[in-house]
């Protein structure tokens, strides 16, 4: 990751610990994939809940990389909206 964005030369790290918001963000994006995924499953495989909470792991594990990045963008752009940097 750039320390400081090409176009609008916004610093992304602020501060040291700046992306620990992106972990709450993350933790709820994960939340709502795995247990979307997780109801599919269990819906399809006639109500076995043990079955799908096993075979949700993998597209779970599928979509981490864009969870992990998205969330981090997300937690940017909340931040900006709260408290603008100069």
């Amino acid at each position: 990751m750039a320390p400081v964005c090409d176009v609008c030369g916004l610093i992304f790290e602020r501060e040291p610990g700046y992306f620990m918001g992106a972990m709450v963000v993350s933790y709820t994006l994960a939340i709502g994939v795995y247990g979307a995924a997780t109801l599919l499953l269990w819906w399809l495989t006639g109500g076995s809940a043990e079955v799908a909470l096993v075979l949700a792991a993998v597209p779970f594990l599928v979509t981490v990389p864009f969870i992990f990045r998205y969330s981090r963008v997300i937690w940017m752009y909340l931040d900006q909206a709260l408290d603008p940097s100069k």
